[in-house]
């Protein structure tokens, strides 16, 4: 909330120029350090994986520089990678065979499905890191939705049951966070369900709560094979640019639902809503820098139009000023290794 000049003027009657001089603060590198608001760490990153079938096998997303799909012993690389640098959490993202897809998204509910492989090589290798799975049927559906399409409509109850055993397996995997970004109503209390039931009442969730239908997803719809295969639009589930109340009305079905932390997707675009459920809730609260939010800045800095020194670690910062947690980022190697040549 804004605070009215008046009762600034009343409280700090002195609070003026000459006597009160505000670049004496920033005058110095250590001052700056010392009185700065929000710090960047490591440990506020959560850095998204894509795997794809096979070994030592590695695929470049042409519309993300720098990103590639890894096979599963190159993704135990590099969580390996991430933990040493101090990242808590990897996300794991599939490129599902087209061969495996299906109208109903069968190979979700697989126990041996790629996610499922991965999750399991990277806990026997990396138990420290904390492994976090999506969960809506898009990698797997024919049609490219995050739900079960039935004459033309996506259908919420059914999709439910599916999103239960797809969280059941991928859990059982022994994935630590479940992060359901589907849109579809009543699923974290579903999943929360279906965990407890299976004495899994540990596994946290991560609620992509406000999800909006973003025109920033194109380059991971690439990255995990669904942009060819997706049939119309995601409207009808995913929200509105326009709504921002709504975003906090999810948000509180979610978290009375069982959900122990609440995404925010995309992110920069959304820095106000990031902002409101934090301040609202008072829940941990996670912000998704999407892949056309990476793409822009990597494409600017590669044709000169911006320095990755200095853009990279200010678009992260933007997120903790707003509130974030923390930040699902596909900056967040370079982002840590950035941070630890500062000290």
């Amino acid at each position: 909330m804004a605070r009215n000049p008046s009762i600034v003027r009343a409280v700090m009657p002195n609070a003026h120029f000459p006597t009160t001089r505000m670049r004496r603060n920033r005058r110095t590198p250590w001052s700056r350090r010392l009185i700065a608001e929000n710090t960047l760490s490591a440990a506020d990153f959560i850095w998204p994986i894509f795997v794809v079938e096979g070994a030592r096998k590695r695929v470049p997303v042409s519309s993300m520089p720098n990103v590639e799909r890894l096979s599963v012993d190159l993704a135990v690389m590099a969580a390996e990678d991430a933990a040493s640098h101090g990242i808590p959490v990897i996300a794991l993202f599939p490129y599902t065979d087209p061969a495996l897809r299906s109208e109903n998204g069968d190979e979700a509910l697989n126990p041996e499905n790629l996610v499922c492989k991965a999750v399991r090589a990277i806990k026997k290798s990396v138990p420290q890191i904390g492994v976090l799975c999506d969960v809506a049927l898009d990698p797997y559906t024919s049609h490219g939705h995050d739900g079960l399409l039935r004459d033309g409509e996506i259908v919420n109850d059914a999709t439910l049951e599916l999103l239960a055993k797809q969280a059941l397996v991928q859990a059982q995997a022994g994935c630590d966070i479940i992060a359901p970004s589907d849109m579809m109503d009543g699923r974290v209390g579903v999943i929360r369900q279906a965990l407890d039931a299976k004495a899994l009442s540990h596994v946290q969730i991560m609620a992509y709560s406000a999800k909006y239908a973003s025109g920033f997803y194109g380059p991971f719809r690439d990255a995990v094979g669904s942009t060819s295969a997706l049939k119309g639009d995601k409207r009808s589930y995913q929200m509105d640019s326009a709504n921002g109340d709504e975003a906090l009305r999810e948000a509180e079905l979610d978290i009375a639902e069982g959900a122990d932390m609440i995404m925010v997707k995309p992110g920069m675009p959304y820095l106000d809503i990031v902002q409101r459920i934090k301040q609202t809730f008072r829940v941990p609260t996670f912000a998704y820098q999407v892949s056309g939010e990476y793409s822009m800045i990597m494409a600017a800095c590669q044709n000169g139009w911006l320095d990755p020194d200095k853009v990279i670690l200010e678009s992260l910062m933007a997120f903790k000023r707003a509130g974030a947690d923390g930040i699902l980022t596909y900056f967040a190697m370079d982002a840590a290794k950035r941070l630890k040549t500062m000290g």
